[in-house]
């Protein structure tokens, strides 16, 4: 990953908070509202384009006779972050020699 090539799933705090917050495990729909302090319209829209792209995916179940969905990152999304976060660091290190 190159600084003028970051992808669009990392250019909104709203997307990387919602990336960041699945590494330690599937959240769903509230656990994700809760988190990020964001309006449902803005985390759904958000969701969906980050699903589109292939970064979170969603699964949909009946939780108490009410449908639930939870989100989970991919492969792809978590090697897309991990590339991210090496490419801050190696900008951190190369402004600190």
């Amino acid at each position: 990953m190159e600084l003028n090539n970051i992808p669009k799933a990392f250019s909104l705090p709203l997307r990387l908070s919602l990336i960041s917050s699945l590494v330690s495990g599937g959240k769903n729909f509230n656990n994700l509202k809760n988190i990020t302090k964001a309006s449902e319209g803005n985390i759904s829209v958000q969701l969906s384009k980050l699903e589109n792209w292939g970064y979170v995916k969603s699964l949909k179940s009946i939780k108490n006779k009410k449908m639930n969905t939870q989100y989970f990152i991919t492969d792809h999304g978590l090697t897309q972050l991990e590339e991210y976060v090496e490419l801050l660091e190696n900008i951190i290190k190369s402004n600190n020699n």
